[in-house]
């Protein structure tokens, strides 16, 4: 596919490099308005513009990873310019019924919720778009496999994916630092504990998406009657672990709404 990236800050580039790293035979551009940050990505044959416009015309699919208050301009400056687009919008709150009606109907609007991780095919990319628009929109779910997981999600949750699938990859960074403080506690230099703590998380994610199992089964698998391990837990349970967590999410998802 040709794909062209509106948007050169950190979720463009990130999905530009999964493109380049995990999926085969795209031709990608990604546009910035200052572009000397993002040269580096010319070296995997990814074209790098200072123009929204430039191969615009030859895109099969168009993606928008800039903020709420760049969205009309750059449509000013592209849509005398295309039609027949699948135009795939990463902008926080911009339902697909404003964008259909900001592109027209000669343009299909689709909503994705990308996060960082694309870059290393391992994204959980939430997909959202217009029944009527199922077989276009196909295309950009097969894109997004290719960078880890592409639900197809009703829009009505698409605020609640993105606390859930972005921010909460900082969510669990946070899981992993702390991981990483308690085993320099315990005895182990930073760099090795945060090896061991990331190493771990990866581990225990891998599972969960080989087996496909409630995690409870996976936890019973490591925890022995008066063992360490129910110890922990049970420590962490009672200083709010699960609990804090879930708060934290509510929270964020409330901030989005408003």
């Amino acid at each position: 596919m040709k794909v062209h990236i509106i948007g050169g800050g950190n979720l463009g580039v990130s999905i530009a490099l999964g493109l380049a790293r995990f999926s085969k035979n795209n031709q990608i551009t990604v546009t910035r308005r200052h572009t000397a940050s993002i040269l580096h990505l010319e070296e995997l044959g990814i074209t790098v513009s200072t123009d929204n416009k430039q191969r615009i015309q030859e895109a099969d699919v168009i993606i928008l990873t800039i903020k709420p208050y760049q969205v009309d301009t750059v449509l000013a400056e592209i849509l005398p310019v295309i039609s027949n687009k699948v135009i795939a919008s990463g902008v926080s709150g911009l339902s697909i019924e404003n964008l259909q009606k900001k592109i027209g109907d000669s343009n299909i609007a689709v909503r994705i919720m990308p996060n960082i991780a694309a870059q290393f095919g391992a994204s959980a990319t939430c997909i959202s778009f217009n029944e009527q628009h199922s077989e276009q929109a196909k295309n950009i779910v097969t894109l997004f496999q290719d960078l880890g997981t592409a639900p197809v999600i009703d829009e009505k949750l698409m605020d609640a994916a993105t606390v859930l699938a972005a921010s909460g990859t900082a969510f669990a960074l946070r899981y992993i630092r702390a991981s990483m403080q308690a085993g320099i506690e315990i005895g182990f230099d930073w760099q090795t504990a945060l090896a061991i703590s990331a190493q771990t998380v990866k581990g225990a994610s891998e599972m969960i998406l080989a087996e496909n199992i409630h995690p409870e089964q996976l936890i019973d698998r490591v925890t022995t009657p008066q063992g360490c391990t129910i110890a922990g837990l049970s420590e962490m349970e009672t200083h709010g672990f699960s609990s804090s967590l879930v708060r934290g999410i509510k929270a964020a998802l409330k901030k989005i709404k408003g």
